[in-house]
C-alpha cells in the first residue's frame, strides 16, 4: 500500500523529477485534463477535482512520512489544483487554441502557486495534507478566474 500511496502522490513519479517537481507534476496532470476537457462532458473535470483532491488528503501521511514535511515530491495536490484551473472551461475544437488555453492556464496556476499571493500562503498553517491541498486549490480557483476573464475580453 505504500508504493500505491507513493506512486499517486508523486504523481506517477513526476514528482521525483529533480528540479522543480511541482511544475512536472502540474505538467502532467494536463494530459488527463485535455481528455476530459475534449470529452465536452462538464461533470467530469469538477469530478476529478474531488478525486485528486481526496487522493492527495490520503497519500499525504506516507508521503510525509517517507519525504518529510510537506515534500515537493508530492504533486497530487498540484493535480487537483491544476485541474481546478479548468473547471467551466470549454475547448473551441481548434487544436492551436485549445492547447494555447492550456499552457496559459498552466502558467497561471504555478504563477500562483509558487508566488502564493491573496492569501495563498496563509493556507499552509494548516497541518498535514490540509495545507499541502489547500493552498494549491486556491491558487487554481484564482488561476481559474484569470483564465475566464482572459477568455471573454480576448473574445
Amino acid at each position: 500500500m505504500k508504493f500505491v500511496k507513493l506512486s499517486l502522490g508523486s504523481g506517477f513519479g513526476s514528482g521525483l523529477l529533480p528540479f522543480a517537481p511541482g511544475t512536472w507534476g502540474s505538467l502532467l496532470s494536463l494530459v488527463p485534463i485535455y481528455f476530459i476537457i475534449s470529452s465536452g462532458n462538464i461533470y467530469i473535470l469538477p469530478a476529478f477535482v474531488i478525486v485528486t483532491s481526496l487522493l492527495s488528503l490520503w497519500v499525504s501521511p506516507a508521503c510525509e512520512k517517507e519525504w518529510g514535511k510537506d515534500p515537493g515530491k508530492l504533486v497530487m495536490d498540484e493535480w487537483a489544483g491544476q485541474a481546478l484551473t479548468f473547471v467551466s472551461i470549454s475547448f473551441t475544437g481548434i487544436p492551436d487554441t485549445d492547447l494555447m488555453t492550456l499552457g496559459i492556464g498552466f502558467i497561471l496556476f504555478r504563477l500562483f502557486d509558487i508566488l502564493k499571493p491573496l492569501g495563498i500562503n496563509k493556507l499552509q498553517k494548516y497541518e498535514g495534507g490540509m495545507g499541502i491541498l489547500l493552498d494549491d486549490l486556491l491558487a487554481g480557483l484564482y488561476a481559474l478566474i484569470c483564465l475566464k476573464s482572459l477568455i471573454f475580453f480576448l473574445s
